[in-house]
């Protein structure tokens, strides 16, 4: 499927590398301005070049730390000065951080609930009234699996992801009358830099390709996922070829999920 998003922009927050730097390049490749927020600086410099390589649009890069309140604000105005307008808010930003219940500390669940949840609530709540302006925008939320069928000790992360899912839908009904699109995509076993990161502290002996191909064994296609098709689907919620579907999390997973 050619998707077309010639003259829309797309906020990608944690867009420098993994899933966000695949999704913000499917999305300037496609034809959107696309702006990527993520903390360091030389990160996204990087991640800004590789976008432009094969954009159809502008890309701009804006250091920010979306678990901080002012940070979103300011990196919302650093956008709307440079690209005008926000159609598409891709809220990706998170890594995962899970441990026995007991072990949770305040502080440990107050920055996983600023950085998976709050962060998005904030930019979404910035770029919401421009939507509904124009009748037309796109809210992503970038979950995990663990959003529909958490498993024991896997707070906070699983609990920040399920409060997402709630709130995509909350969205979803908010939305739906003033043309904004609101869905949630759950991350399965993908290939990114956090499974390279896996490699280096569980691969032993097994060469990067061998850890990856034992680690999508149990996946019932039998292989792990890669970025580029996780962010085809983002790019078809983006587009108007999905205009029918809001209020929905997808799972991404290969069929691994036990929860449709």
């Amino acid at each position: 499927m050619d998707i077309r998003l010639g003259g829309r922009t797309a906020v990608v927050t944690g867009g420098s590398r993994g899933l966000g730097l695949a999704m913000a390049t499917r999305l300037a490749a496609s034809g959107a301005d696309v702006a990527i927020l993520a903390r360091r600086p030389d990160v996204l410099d990087e991640a800004k070049a590789a976008i432009a390589a094969t954009a159809g649009g502008r890309v701009e890069a804006v250091a920010c730390d979306v678990s901080k309140a002012d940070d979103v604000q300011r990196a919302f105005d650093a956008v709307m000065a440079r690209l005008g307008r926000i159609d598409i808010v891709v809220n990706n930003a998170g890594t995962s951080r899970t441990g026995p219940f007991e072990e949770v500390t305040d502080a440990i669940w107050q920055a996983d609930l600023d950085l998976k949840l709050f962060a998005a609530i904030r930019l979404t709540r910035l770029a919401w009234p421009q939507m509904k302006a124009r009748g037309w925008g796109r809210v992503i939320n970038i979950l995990n699996t663990g959003a529909k069928a958490p498993r024991a000790g896997s707070a906070p992360t699983t609990i920040s992801r399920a409060a997402g899912m709630a709130l995509t839908k909350v969205l979803a009904g908010e939305g739906a009358p003033h043309g904004i699109l609101v869905n949630a995509l759950l991350v399965g076993l993908i290939v990114t830099d956090q499974v390279r990161n896996w490699h280096r502290t569980r691969g032993g002996n097994r060469t990067l390709e061998e850890f990856i191909a034992e680690t999508g064994k149990p996946v019932p296609l039998g292989r792990m996922g890669t970025a580029e098709e996780f962010a085809n689907v983002a790019c078809f919620l983006a587009s108007d070829a999905a205009g029918y579907v809001t209020g929905t999390a997808i799972n991404v997973d290969g069929g691994t999920s036990p929860v449709v």
